[in-house]
């Protein structure tokens, strides 16, 4: 077993609950409200900021070039077509992109905030390893809707599924199963609690997007 695998099986009962989430089914089977969705893309798009932050510093931590160049890439990607995909939708469902964050969000971003300035590679890789990995693994069995659903719906899960989210998600993992083969008791302890509560927090933000989030008009 992967540290990863070591890592998720830990904190199974929350990572399935957010994997396997009524908000996510719902999206995937074109029946959750415009709303939810909307007051959902407001929240997550406030987290982009400190994610390519984050992404960044864990680039700048890399060991070696080779390591820093998938999140290199995948910094791109974020910057371009993903925070593409949130102003477009945002715009179809007449909402502005700003909206107060909600309790669930500050916590995450603080989550991210408090990675970054670790310092510590192993440490912001806990967190984008959470982040993306289970965004692929709700996605992807439902990659084949897709192209049956409203763009602000279909595309969500074509970003988060496929052979190159996969790859970046491999990535991610390996960098940190690497490691955590050079940490000590202490440090592995310090990226166990925060893999869990960073997986804890992704469960409570679909929780609260399944209950609506207030949609700023």
């Amino acid at each position: 077993m992967s540290a990863t695998q070591h890592l998720q099986s830990l904190v199974a009962q929350d990572w399935y609950a957010a994997t396997h989430h009524p908000f996510t089914n719902a999206l995937a089977d074109g029946t959750l409200n415009r709303d939810k969705m909307a007051g959902y893309l407001q929240q997550d798009y406030q987290f982009i900021e400190g994610f390519v932050r984050l992404l960044a510093s864990a680039v700048g931590h890399a060991p070696t070039l080779a390591d820093a160049v998938p999140g290199a890439q995948f910094l791109g990607l974020i910057c371009g077509s993903e925070n593409t995909y949130f102003l477009r939708s945002l715009q179809a469902l007449e909402v502005p992109p700003t909206a107060p964050a909600a309790p669930e969000t500050i916590a995450f971003q603080q989550l991210m905030d408090q990675a970054r300035r670790s310092g510590r590679y192993e440490i912001m890789l806990s967190v984008l390893v959470v982040a993306e990995w289970i965004y692929l693994d709700w996605a992807t069995p439902f990659e084949g809707r897709a192209d049956d659903l409203p763009f602000w719906l279909g595309e969500w899960i074509t970003l988060h599924s496929g052979d190159g989210f996969a790859q970046v998600v491999a990535y991610l993992r390996d960098q940190l199963d690497a490691t955590w083969g050079t940490l000590d008791a202490a440090a592995r302890m310090d990226v166990t609690e925060t893999f869990t509560q960073a997986v804890h927090l992704e469960r409570a933000f679909f929780d609260a997007s399944w209950a609506g989030f207030a949609v700023a008009k």
